[in-house]
């Protein structure tokens, strides 16, 4: 009898689809559960135009197959997806603003200052902390918008050795894995876990790039690659699931956001391994920022000493600039959270809050709301503890752009879209939520716009181009030997690519010769001076530079168990720039987008393959 009744009441709902029930015959028992959920969720309208059975029955299940992978990639499946649809485009549609009945104040948090005796503790206790860390990357995305057709983590970070910012990253892993060996109590060895997400667009050519390179030195057991799936497009107000314009039998989609990476963490398993093998932080970045590890020792410091459950790498930020700020919001009714608000929400929300003038530098000369650079450190129990809750599930949003102001239809069609960042708005008001300020010039130079559009940012703006990334990158070295007592001279200002730009002393070294700025210390002494023309590469560990006067081009490469003295007075003609066209197509994308290259005129290059100590002295 239940049988039946379950028949009729299935034999209802799949009248409302005639053509989707005349095919009910080609579908599997799991086929036809996943229709039901379609048709419970106002989907009706995806079956309107199916064949009779016998025709592109292939497509059919192959659109069944589309369904099972968003059904089952989406915490809660399409159920859950549709269902925040419609919540979220109601409210689009009404205007409703998110921090209604939030108040903004200033987060407690903690402002480094490169260099200094706090600065030098942090980074000491971060190396102490590494070896109980996870590091994962969000590499979902192309290149396009810089102008480049590959994977961004496989561009070029600095152009004078051409390492790639995947290189780089590794490079950064390995050299705190190792420090942290040598100041384990226990001993211990254990291997820094590395994951990266990746999208469809970007999986196949991580994983060459990483197979073609051997894995950058790093074991393969230590790489997990994640892939992350699209979501369904939404037609309209009602949540209407978007058709493929080209294939009747195929779903719209577009990528969710890198808010998937802890839905992805989550239905890993890896967090447990984790746990069990004594790990305590994982710490997410992006993609592109070519000096974030320079920040990354200090800021784990920050988070063991403060005990931070979520800590947020910021840098100083002036009022109203384009990049949002770290808030503290406090509900009506008595809810907290510490997040990040968006630059264009974040003045309005100060002004309806009893503060008239919005967004102000303090007496600082920045806003005291910092800027969030999205890169988190979460301390592992807790972070566990809350995906446990959510499932992995982030607060998403939608942005539909809409026809006109009516907001009945869309220009094209949208999505459901999650940030990484967002992570703390689930958070109890109990939780320890903070963040660590660096200097801009130490730790955030992103490389995400194309020449064309960084050439139009208005002056005194960041261009974060690839032009500007890679000159961040010898500024930063630059100041750091300034810092350890280098007479490094000041820069010259050069236009590259319709980009007004510091040119400093092309400066560079593995991570693995200075990980932290007490380590650099150490590796430098006496007068040293080097030339704004200058170009020093430093790709061996154990080389010291005492006493060094350099104007030219200098590469110096050794193995582990050689020791190297640079010192002496060093002059050559060097590297010189030539500009470079971005439309030049005769030379290649990753070069163009800088607006230059070397022309390596001149140079000493010095190779120490046998174990011993060395000096290079003239």
């Amino acid at each position: 009898m239940a049988s039946s009744t379950v028949d009729s009441s299935v034999s209802d709902l799949f009248s409302s689809a005639p053509a989707l029930q005349s095919n009910l015959g080609i579908l599997s028992p799991d086929q036809i559960e996943l229709a039901k959920i379609l048709l419970e969720n106002g989907q009706s309208h995806l079956f309107l135009h199916w064949s009779e059975p016998g025709v592109c029955d292939n497509e059919k299940l192959g659109f069944f197959d589309q369904i099972a992978r968003l059904n089952s990639s989406y915490p809660g499946g399409l159920a859950a997806y549709i269902k925040t649809a419609k919540e979220l485009l109601a409210d689009s549609k009404l205007g409703k603003n998110p921090y209604d009945g939030f108040s903004p104040s200033v987060p407690s948090g903690e402002n480094l200052t490169f260099g200094d005796e706090n600065f030098i503790e942090m980074e000491k206790r971060g190396v102490v902390e590494a070896r109980k860390a996870a590091f994962v990357l969000v590499a979902g995305g192309l290149g396009e918008r810089l102008g480049y057709n590959g994977i961004k983590v496989a561009l070029p970070r600095e152009t004078t050795t051409g390492t790639c910012f995947l290189q780089h990253y590794i490079e950064s892993i390995l050299a705190l894995q190792e420090a942290s060996h040598k100041v384990a109590s226990d001993g211990s060895q254990t291997d820094i876990p590395f994951i990266i997400m990746t999208s469809d667009d970007t999986h196949s050519r991580t994983q060459d790039l990483l197979e073609l390179n051997s894995y950058f030195g790093m074991k393969s057991t230590q790489v997990h690659l994640l892939k992350q799936e699209k979501v369904a497009c939404l037609d309209d107000n009602d949540a209407r699931l978007a058709l493929d314009s080209n294939n009747k039998y195929k779903i719209q989609t577009k990528p969710h956001g890198h808010g998937d990476v802890h839905s992805l963490l989550y239905s890993s398993g890896l967090l447990d391994k984790w746990l069990d093998a004594g790990l305590k932080w994982v710490l997410f970045f992006q993609d592109t920022n070519g000096l974030l590890f320079n920040a990354i020792p200090a800021s784990l410091g920050v988070s063991a000493t403060k005990q931070y459950h979520v800590n947020s790498l910021a840098v100083p930020r002036k009022a109203k600039e384009a990049i949002g700020g770290i808030t503290k919001l406090t509900h009506a009714d008595g809810r907290a959270m510490v997040i990040n608000v968006e630059y264009n929400q974040l003045d309005p929300l100060l002004r309806a809050s009893g503060f008239p003038d919005g967004d102000v530098n303090c007496e600082t000369g920045y806003s005291p709301f910092p800027g969030n650079i999205n890169q988190l450190i979460l301390e592992l129990g807790s972070y566990k503890e809350e995906l446990q809750k959510t499932g992995g599930a982030i607060k998403e949003f939608v942005n539909p752009k809409y026809k006109d102001s009516t907001k009945t239809s869309f220009k094209s069609s949208t999505r459901l879209e999650c940030m990484m960042q967002d992570y703390p708005k689930t958070l109890p008001s109990t939780a320890r939520v903070g963040f660590t300020v660096m200097d801009i010039w130490l730790a955030y130079a992103p490389v995400k716009n194309n020449p064309e559009d960084a050439a139009k940012v208005p002056k005194g703006n960041p261009y974060h181009s690839a032009t500007s990334g890679e000159m961040a990158i010898y500024r930063a070295n630059s100041r750091i030997l300034q810092k350890a007592g280098v007479k490094v001279e000041e820069p010259v200002k050069q236009v590259l690519n319709g980009q007004e730009v510091e040119v400093w002393s092309r400066i560079t070294w593995k991570p693995k010769w200075g990980m932290i700025f007490s380590d650099i210390k150490t590796k430098v002494s006496g007068n040293c001076e080097i030339s704004q023309k200058s170009t020093m590469a430093i790709t061996g560990r154990n080389v010291f530079i005492d006493n060094l006067s350099l104007d030219g081009a200098l590469i110096v490469d050794s193995i582990d168990d050689a020791e190297v003295k640079l010192g002496g007075s060093i002059k050559n003609n060097g590297w010189t720039m030539e500009t470079v066209d971005y439309k030049d197509t005769s030379v290649p994308e990753e070069i163009r987008i800088r607006g230059f290259r070397f022309n390596k005129v001149e140079q000493l290059e010095k190779k120490f393959n046998q174990p011993g100590k060395f000096s290079l002295e003239d």
